[in-house]
């Protein structure tokens, strides 16, 4: 047996014979860039205490790593078609590892940030190749079978990252979350070397840098805008990235409809098909990362959790992702893929509608029931959009069809942060501040409590240490009447601090309904327009169900879609 598996998939008479062990390479690959996300939102805390973030070095250690992630993907992914898509995994992965090492021994914000922006860069090598290995070393009669075990593992990776972190910081710092990722890379590493057949493009001219420089300032600045507007305030930062971004959309719309290699096609979204796989894709996550967002604070904060024990309370979602994949896998090539990707919108805008119900007597039980139906929601939905989307593409341009997926699943889950999130803040100060109203806080308490549900916690934690310190003076008082007088205030603090923590909690859980109504409303009326968008079982090839990739692109748009896709082995 080889050392290296060097053999291209196109020279082999017959399907390649590991080729499911090379998919297990590549989700561990995936498994590591979705959880690096994940894992920090309970590794946060420690973080913040450790370092002194302060919510803004917070939000872009967060996001230090969406937007190079979010914006390089495109550009990447036509530059791994020409020269090697196992290069590029292999390099991502690197350099993944690379920043993973840095971000665990810096010791500043900045450097946290800077650490995160790299381990970016490298996830954007990563995440398109997995898609553009899987599908050049699949036969396309396995191909959705594939890609519905990728897309489970992204299910799985977004319960697992806290689950991880969490047993992580039971015994060791923040740190360990970052260093996890370091062995995983590295067999990740040695798998691709040994497992992964190489693979690029066997006809690829000049690749689009004029394209693929716009694709990057126009996606970059969206996502800085998305970031930066409903965290920092509409100022000039985030309008100056509104302004770059339509600009270079614009700019990146005409060049590609002229140069005659696109690095990408945008006639392409003129399909039915394609263009609402992508906005399918688009909204889930906009609604899957919303409601992780505050599910896990919820979790946290509210119902008091500790990180390990807030993880293996989100793995119904997990679970019931591979249950919905299972049920894609069957169900897709039998109705079609709009009646499965219509049913996982509407199973995931009825898990939001369930979480309106959420007050503050709600318990964990309460959470269990919209887990489980947005994870097969994920499950049934999202698998036959990867496989139109990839099947969109030649096998020249499967990098390229990966980062378009990729894309569409990062912009949708930056945007589902950022806006949920937004209203969430806005929901839970309005909120806190009509049930905060009547107490006797300390000056400039309720404000500092409507920063955030764990400011709030933190406000109500110290009133209770000042109430106690001014038990325990009066306790040791020789004066009587200077005893009583403290011990009066202390009483007072004491109630105001079960007042405050009873508010903070009642005003985040209402806050979350709130949130809920909204994100299911985007849903809801994302999935009609979706609906629509699709065509129906008999109006097209349905992906996975013959031997080709053609979803019907009208003729000049950037390649033999059909031909090159379903050429000789496939």
């Amino acid at each position: 047996m080889r050392l290296v598996m060097n053999e291209p998939v196109d020279t082999m008479d017959r399907p390649y014979a590991r080729r499911w062990w090379a998919l297990l390479v590549l989700c561990l690959s995936l498994l590591i860039i979705v959880m690096a996300n994940t894992a920090l939102t309970v590794a946060a805390p420690d973080m913040t205490q450790d370092l002194g973030l302060s919510s803004a070095d917070l939000q872009w250690v967060i996001d230090g790593y969406t937007v190079p992630y979010a914006a390089l993907m495109l550009l990447l992914g036509a530059i791994g078609d020409k020269y090697s898509r196992r290069g590029a995994l292999l390099l991502g992965l690197v350099v993944f590892g690379g920043g993973a090492v840095a971000g665990s021994l810096v010791g500043s914000s900045t450097g946290v940030i800077a650490a995160r922006a790299v381990m970016g860069v490298g996830a954007a090598m990563i995440m398109p190749a997995t898609l553009s290995l899987l599908a050049a070393t699949f036969p396309r009669a396995e191909r959705a079978k594939a890609i519905v075990l990728w897309t489970a593992t992204a299910g799985l990776a977004i319960a697992a990252g806290p689950l991880v972190a969490g047993a992580l910081l039971r015994d060791h710092g923040w740190a360990s979350t970052f260093l996890i990722n370091v062995p995983v890379a590295a067999v990740a590493i040695v798998g691709a070397l040994v497992l992964v057949p190489p693979s690029k493009a066997e006809r690829h001219g000049r690749i689009d840098y004029v394209g693929g420089v716009l694709s990057v300032v126009w996606v970059g600045a969206l996502v800085y805008m998305i970031i930066e507007g409903p965290h920092f305030g509409w100022g000039v930062k985030a309008v100056g990235a509104a302004v770059v971004a339509g600009v270079a959309l614009v700019a990146f719309v005409l060049w590609e409809l002229r140069h005659p290699r696109p690095v990408l096609d945008v006639r392409r979204f003129t399909n039915r098909r394609f263009a609402g796989s992508n906005l399918a894709v688009a909204l889930f996550f906009l609604a899957v990362f919303g409601a992780f967002y505050f599910l896990t604070q919820d979790l946290q904060f509210v119902l008091g959790y500790d990180a390990w024990e807030t993880g293996v309370r989100m793995l119904p979602l997990a679970g019931a992702v591979f249950v919905g994949s299972a049920l894609t896998g069957y169900l897709t090539p039998r109705i079609g893929m709009r009646v499965t990707v219509t049913a996982g919108m509407v199973g995931g805008t009825a898990a939001l509608a369930l979480l309106t119900r959420v007050d503050a007597g709600s318990t964990y039980g309460d959470f269990v029931l919209p887990l489980v139906i947005l994870g097969l929601a994920i499950g049934l939905a999202l698998s036959p959009c990867t496989d139109a989307i990839m099947g969109a593409f030649p096998e020249s341009e499967l990098g390229v069809g990966g980062a378009v997926n990729d894309t569409s699943l990062e912009l949708g889950g930056s945007l589902g942060i950022a806006l949920l999130g937004s209203v969430l803040a806005g929901s839970y100060s309005s909120h806190l501040a009509d049930a905060a109203g009547g107490t006797r806080l300390p000056g400039g308490a309720l404000s500092t409590a409507q920063d955030s549900v764990g400011a709030g916690y933190a406000v109500a934690q110290r009133i209770g240490e000042q109430a106690q310190q001014l038990a325990e003076r009066a306790q040791g008082a020789g004066d009587p009447e200077q005893a009583a007088q403290w011990k009066a205030q202390a009483g007072q603090l004491a109630d105001g601090a079960r007042e405050m923590a009873d508010a903070v909690g009642a005003s985040f859980s209402d806050a979350v309904a709130h949130t809920s109504v909204v994100g299911a409303v985007i849903l809801g009326v994302g999935t009609v327009v979706v609906g629509v968008l699709l065509p129906g079982r008999g109006a097209g090839v349905e992906p996975g169900s013959t031997g080709e990739g053609d979803v019907g692109l009208p003729a000049g748009t950037g390649g033999e879609v059909g031909s090159a896709a379903g050429a000789g082995r496939r």
